[in-house]
């Protein structure tokens, strides 16, 4: 039996499976999805500006990245959510792997060596303590 159209399934479904936590991604960050894991596991489980001092003072270059998406996902729990800032902690944090950018090296004899520059998906997902 028909249960309704399927565009208003389709809808009723993404309600059920939609982030009710504040989050914020970086999608396409030219980072590989290993090295931002190395920064994101040292912000985890910790309060925002604790994180967010963790970053500012991190020599690699994924903390820069990492910096703006916790930014953002403060930004977007305190104006969208009305959450404050000083209860937020970071919950949850992914790095998935994004496209590859495919290019070629010219080495001797008529050889080419394969570059693959990596890319990733970058999700901090914060909640209240």
């Amino acid at each position: 039996m028909a249960k309704g159209h399927r565009s208003q399934i389709k809808k009723k479904r993404n309600e059920e499976n939609k982030e009710t936590r504040p989050h914020a991604h970086h999608k396409f960050a030219r980072i590989s999805d290993r090295k931002a894991r190395i920064v994101l596991e040292q912000i985890k489980g910790k309060g925002v500006a604790e994180a967010a001092a963790i970053l500012n003072y991190s020599p690699r270059y994924g903390a820069y990245l990492i910096a703006k998406v916790l930014k953002s996902a403060a930004a977007n729990a305190e104006a969208n959510q009305g959450l404050d800032q000083s209860d937020l902690f970071v919950e949850e944090v992914i790095a998935n792997q994004g496209p590859t950018l495919k290019r070629i090296q010219p080495r001797a004899k008529g050889r080419a060596y394969r570059i693959n520059k990596k890319m990733s998906h970058i999700t901090i997902i914060l909640n209240e303590r």
